[in-house]
């Protein structure tokens, strides 16, 4: 009998579908496939492989409405967020169509050859591990450039969004992608290790954990092959004494809350200094206060369940740890399986979980600090570089301050955010690599010299 996997809708616990695991022999069998159709794919005329591109935007569109439905059912995000993924996802085809022929272009140089140039060409067959928080968008930031590049792709996606994954791998098979160019591993981890190691794969780009980089990058090290990482973040959301509450505390609210938030890039910890702390807490407060929960599917609903009731374990215990160390409860700290009400957390110091590990849901440590060097201290002491935000009305102090940020990203009176028109990525605990903009798009090139004498 054949092992199975369940998509379950984390709101009322409800099973979705029942999905078979392939077995090992069919994983590679799709293996080769995507061999075999890359040898033809690499030579389509990278005109073609953009309009396919707006093939693609076309059917996210036209399929808004189920595709949006399908995330919220199977990872619990309100329904206007998952409209907004997609429409993101949109963008990015947009993007690519009108940029990719400029960044695959060859670059000449020159040299003391009769002529010399860069040329960028693709790899081969990606795998990509993906998480189930952004269920397209991060499945499409990877396949939309790499597919574009030239490369196949298959995708081993997380086991909660299986009709997620099947979803993406019908909508570039109707855009008109050869069979095989995109293709959904449905199994489990314990098959990773072979896949890695198989000749057929020549790259992995894994948005995880800590823990699954590690492991990743292990494998794929051992096998000399290229690795792209986006992994945890531990965000800090900087408020100086000038920033503009009135204008930006919704933005504030929206970093740490938003995906109910699970997200690696939202704001994890918050540092304030001492002369706005006070308003800040009470306006951060009757924002977060006001949040609606109701079902995902409800047009009103801004903050929902965790994607699994594990998770919001795993962030009570979190909680519970701040407590037993200090902290103060302001609001929140409530959980019925896989809801986690929003909390937020004063008193809280650097020994806690709340501070040192990643917080995966909607909780919201408050640290006070005296001026802004001490918070760029707070802010960087930690093992993760996915991102900071900085607000303030100094704008010219706080660009000062950029090299002082070690992270992948720095954004000032703005929430950290990925877009397609630059390229996203972190550093130290967080992963290396980019994802999107020019950068994206080579990470899974052989960026080759040529050089012609007469």
């Amino acid at each position: 009998m054949s092992e199975t996997i369940k998509s379950i809708h984390p709101y009322n616990q409800e099973t979705i579908q029942t999905y078979n695991l392939e077995t090992e022999a069919a994983i590679f069998s799709k293996l080769k496939i995507a061999e075999n159709t890359f040898k033809d794919w690499k030579e389509e005329n990278l005109k073609h492989r953009t309009q396919l591109l707006h093939e693609v935007g076309n059917i996210l569109e036209e399929r808004i409405d189920e595709l949006s439905k399908l995330i919220t059912l199977e990872m619990g995000k309100p329904i206007k967020e998952s409209r907004a993924e997609i429409n993101k996802c949109i963008f990015l085809c947009d993007f690519y169509a009108k940029n990719a022929d400029l960044f695959l272009a060859d670059q000449i140089i020159e040299t003391d050859a009769h002529e010399s140039f860069i040329s960028y060409d693709p790899l081969g067959v990606i795998l990509a591990i993906m998480p189930w928080n952004f269920p397209f968008w991060q499945v499409l930031r990877f396949a939309i450039p790499t597919l574009t590049a030239g490369n196949t792709v298959v995708v081993k996606h997380a086991s909660n969004v299986t009709g997620c994954a099947i979803a993406i791998q019908t909508i570039f098979e109707d855009a008109g992608y050869k069979k095989g160019c995109f293709q959904t591993l449905i199994t489990n981890h314990n098959v990773i290790e072979k896949i890695i190691k198989d000749d057929i794969i020549k790259a992995v780009s894994l948005t995880g954990s800590e823990k699954a980089g590690r492991n990743i990058a292990k494998i794929a090290g051992q096998n000399l092959k290229k690795v792209v990482l986006e992994l945890g973040g531990n965000n800090a959301c900087i408020v100086l004494d000038d920033a503009n509450l009135d204008k930006y505390i919704d933005t504030m609210v929206k970093a740490r809350m938003l995906n109910t938030g699970q997200s690696c890039i939202a704001a994890k910890r918050f540092i304030v200094t001492n002369n706005i702390y006070e308003a800040f807490l009470e306006k951060f407060t009757a924002k977060v206060k006001a949040l609606k929960y109701k079902d995902p599917l409800n047009e009103e609903t801004e903050i929902a369940t965790l994607a699994r009731e594990d998770l919001a374990i795993d962030l009570q215990k979190q909680v519970d740890d701040a407590i037993k160390k200090g902290a103060k409860v302001i609001i929140g700290n409530k959980r019925n399986k896989a809801y986690f009400e929003p909390t937020i957390l004063t008193n809280v110091s650097k020994n806690m979980a709340v501070f040192t590990e990643e917080t995966f849901g909607p909780v919201a440590p408050i640290f006070k600090v005296k001026n802004v060097e001490e918070a760029l201290t707070l802010a960087t002491d930690t093992k993760f570089g996915l991102g900071t935000m900085l607000f303030t009305e100094d704008i010219d102090t706080a660009v000062k301050n950029i090299s002082k940020i070690p992270d992948g990203a720095f954004f000032i009176n703005e929430l950290v955010k990925s877009d397609p028109r630059l390229p996203f990525g972190g550093t130290k605990a967080s992963g290396y690599g980019r994802e999107l903009s020019k950068e994206g798009i080579h990470e899974f090139v052989n960026i080759k010299t040529v050089y012609i004498n007469k």
